[in-house]
């Protein structure tokens, strides 16, 4: 293969030649960067790309952005032979997803409403469709099948071809038969590349070498925690009555996808228990290549498949492809720019979803480049949420088979990952569950979810879409809290000690709110970007005037220390030390929670010595603990920080000083209950980095007067100058006391979608499903807009009556928090 002389410099150089780095490649050269290089070590399509089963699918998500890019793409690929000449292959035949069980039809009831609120025409059709749609198709042991005519099937190969022509006709490089051999960095920013042919300055430089995008990150230090898997589908001999016009038929609970393939039936397959493939690294001359396929594992899930369509039990076997595929921990893609280097961006992980999102990821990453931040909402896919011990091989072999498995399962919301586990545990871990605790995954940690009672099991049991058997005991830790006293163990909190002379000055820049006042209190607030949207949920405690406490969510960790490390300038003296780690956490909290620390120290807690937000050392026993009066749950509370090396012991005091007053264990259940009726804000879950802090309802924590300002100042008084807000998050609370919110549940004001569910629980103190949605208004919106209108949630596909309130709807004025 000859090769052309490489540029010595360019804008952005593109790792990767498959649909993803065409794509990304193809906007950025569309937005207007057209000095762009990709390189690809091989043939474009030569890894994954050139054996996708090349489905055209906007059903099944409960993402936003996932939705978004879905339907981007699909438009994209309608279009782009017009404008390139190179034909994609897109066929519009339809997509059927079959439900084959009440709890398969309940999840997808949930997603095809949300689908259509996202602009998606999905109809529910009765098995009798399905098989008029499908004839060759058994139907009569399904439930429902969920249609949109709209969807269908592409050329992976001439889709990237397509986006190939298309970025080169807008001035970008295309070049094949040129490795990567490293990445070139200077300060912690990518400088260029190194190649097979030499070397290339770059300002920028993205990876998307698919499932050897672990391996090329591993070269300059940046975590990728994927892992390739066998992947199969089968395609059969000519099959009779088959046509290339039947839709794509997919069936979960048979672990299966059909579609027509040159005359014959293809079987794509997602099985439960997967081989990882070359966990020790994938081959770097791994090109248009193929696995040995194993039929002795893989024949039960071929046989159940065929079982869809009896006719292909009859049929010759044709061909029977294993490839690999990239799957990643959590079933999400790894986008973003890494937090271990500037400018060095990733996309890859896609998880068998890379063709069908192809199109919108890469206009997401190329806008996201330009313009320094992305337009949509990245929390859930931001390759930052990943850890780098999640790159283990051990890790990798283990994870991997569960999300492989995880794809074609009914999604049940209170499940959580099983493989994998114990990796990051607090030291209170064993004494939780000797008390009955029913551990779930946080981020890697093991986080007690409820408490099972004395000599009862603590066990999942069976999931289901309602109330399962652990729904009373959540109940009693809820009203523990509200009535009494809890404990809770939150050591999986992000922890940060910054120091220096420095320290204040740069954390109240960084910070919405004035974080640099008194020495001794805790201060709740936002960080913003330039655009004013959120980048930060936390608090700042000044511990005095060289020395601050930042505590973050589980899930921002990375987020958190990276936005913070980069916006330290050179020229301050400020350091930060991630103390997650080294001190554990326990929340006491509840009515009764001073009664029970005034048991165990001879700190003086009254509310006059030790007020609202007031933040210091006492001592428990043996040992010391910073005591934050703060509070997450709406109630009296306490945030004790305890050195590991002390921790059981505090836990132990705490324990045996509680059982005279009714000390109760509580967890992350109860911890979203409580939180959830008072409207407290989870970033990454119901607030996000698209969202101005004005229209998540913070402008509380916000001090647009502070002396030397804040980031992201300019844009909020320019969005306040803007007038009354028509996009506000709002509460909601279902007024039957029987269903569940989980999230994604589509929001009716008088008959019209105005928002959907983005977090949710139960409130048991209020009596009803209870969550935060962020609605868009025809008309400024505050509260008398809101109880001028009829509001109904969207459950499964039934209406339910609800309240809405800008205000908390538990103890809007704060009275129990501050008694």
């Amino acid at each position: 293969m000859s090769v052309p002389a490489l540029p010595k410099h360019a804008r952005v150089v593109v790792i990767g030649g498959g649909v993803i780095g065409c794509s990304v490649a193809y906007h950025l050269a569309h937005m207007g960067w057209k000095d762009v290089v990709l390189l690809e070590r091989d043939r474009l399509t030569s890894g994954t790309t050139w054996h996708a089963a090349g489905l055209i699918v906007t059903f099944g998500s409960t993402s936003s952005t996932s939705t978004e890019m879905r339907q981007y793409t699909r438009n994209l690929y309608a279009r782009l032979e017009a404008e390139t000449g190179q034909s994609t292959g897109f066929k519009p035949v339809g997509f059927i997803e079959a439900a084959a069980d009440p709890d398969r039809l309940e999840e997808y009831r949930r997603v095809s409403a949300f689908n259509r609120y996202c602009g998606i025409d999905v109809h529910e059709i009765s098995p009798a469709e399905i098989g008029e749609l499908f004839p060759l198709a058994r139907t009569d042991d399904l439930v429902a099948g969920f249609y949109v005519e709209e969807d269908g099937r592409a050329d992976p190969v001439g889709v990237t071809m397509a986006l190939a022509r298309g970025a080169r006709t807008q001035g970008a490089k295309i070049i094949e038969g040129v490795a990567v051999t490293g990445v070139l960095s200077r300060r912690g920013t990518v400088t260029g590349v190194s190649t097979t042919h030499g070397d290339i300055e770059a300002e920028y430089v993205v990876n998307c070498a698919g499932m050897w995008a672990r391996q090329l990150g591993e070269h300059v230090g940046v975590n990728v925690p994927l892992q390739a898997a066998e992947h199969y589908y089968l395609i059969t001999d000519q099959c009779p009555g088959i046509d290339r016009s039947f839709p794509v038929l997919e069936d979960p609970a048979s672990y299966g996808y059909f579609r027509e393939e040159v005359g014959g039936l293809m079987i794509g397959l997602f099985e439960t228990v997967c081989a990882p493939w070359k966990v020790d690294g994938v081959p770097e001359d791994f090109s248009f290549s193929e696995i040995p396929p194993d039929w002795e594992r893989m024949a039960p899930y071929v046989e159940k498949a065929m079982r869809r369509v009896p006719i292909s039990l009859e049929l010759g076997v044709k061909k029977f492809f294993c490839g690999p595929e990239s799957f990643t921990p959590d079933l999400q893609p790894i986008v973003g720019e890494a937090p271990e280097l500037r400018n060095f961006f990733v996309a890859a992980g896609l998880n068998s979803i890379g063709i069908l999102t192809a199109g919108g990821l890469g206009r997401v990453l190329a806008h996201w480049i330009i313009s320094g931040r992305p337009d949509v909402d990245v929390t859930g896919f931001d390759i930052d949420r990943l850890h780098p011990y999640q790159c283990n091989p051990e890790y990798r072999r283990t994870r991997t088979v569960e999300s492989l498995g995880m794809v074609y399962q009914c999604h049940y919301p209170t499940r959580s990952m099983q493989s994998a586990r114990g990796a990051r545990q607090s030291p209170f871990c064993d004494r939780l569950a000797a008390r009955g605790a029913y551990f779930r995954d946080v981020s890697g940690w093991e986080g007690a979810d409820w408490y099972a009672p004395a000599g009862t099991l603590a066990d999942a049991g069976q999931l289901s879409w309602g109330r399962q058997h652990w729904f009373p005991w959540w109940e009693a830790e809820h009203r523990a809290a509200r009535e009494g006293v809890i404990l809770m163990d939150m050591s999986f909190m992000a922890k940060f000690l910054v120091q220096g002379r420095d320290a204040g000055r740069v954390l109240n820049y960084i910070s919405a709110n004035e974080v640099n006042g008194p020495a001794g209190v805790i201060t709740y607030t936002q960080w913003l970007n330039e655009g004013g949207t959120l980048e930060a949920d936390l608090t700042v405690t000044k511990l005095d005037d060289e020395r601050y406490w930042v505590v973050a969510s589980d899930t921002a960790h990375r987020h958190v220390e990276t936005w913070l490390r980069r916006h330290i300038p050179d020229d301050a003296y400020a350091f930060v030390t991630d103390v997650t780690s080294g001190f554990a956490q326990l929340n006491v909290q509840g009515p009764r929670s001073r009664d029970l620390l005034r048991a165990v120290t001879s700190a003086d807690m009254s509310n006059e010595a030790f007020s609202f937000r007031a933040a210091r050392e006492i001592d428990i026993g043996f040992a010391r603990a910073l005591c934050i009066r703060i509070t997450y749950l709406g109630e009296l509370g306490y945030e004790l920080y305890i050195p590991a090396e002390q921790a059981t012991h505090v836990y132990d005091r705490l324990v045996e000083a509680g059982e005279p007053i009714g000390l109760r264990h509580a967890g992350l259940k109860a911890l979203a209950s409580l939180r959830m009726e008072k409207g407290y804000r989870d970033y990454g879950h119901d607030i996000d980095n698209t969202d101005s802090v004005l229209e998540a309802g913070l402008g509380f924590a916000v001090d647009l007067d502070k002396p030397g300002g804040f980031i992201g100042r300019a844009a909020v008084l320019a969005k306040k100058a803007e007038g009354p807000l028509r996009r506000r998050l709002v509460q909601i609370l279902v007024k039957d006391p029987e269903p569940m919110l989980y999230h994604a549940e589509v929001l009716r004001r008088n008959g019209r979608m105005v928002g959907y569910i983005r977090a949710a629980s139960y409130g048991h103190t209020l009596g009803g499903a209870v969550g935060l949605a962020m609605i868009d208004g025809d008309e400024a919106i505050d509260q008398a807009w809101l109880d001028a209108g009829r509001w109904e949630v969207d459950i499964a596909g039934r209406m339910y009556p609800a309240i809405a309130s800008l205000r908390p709807l538990y103890d809007p004025a704060m009275k129990r928090i501050k008694i």
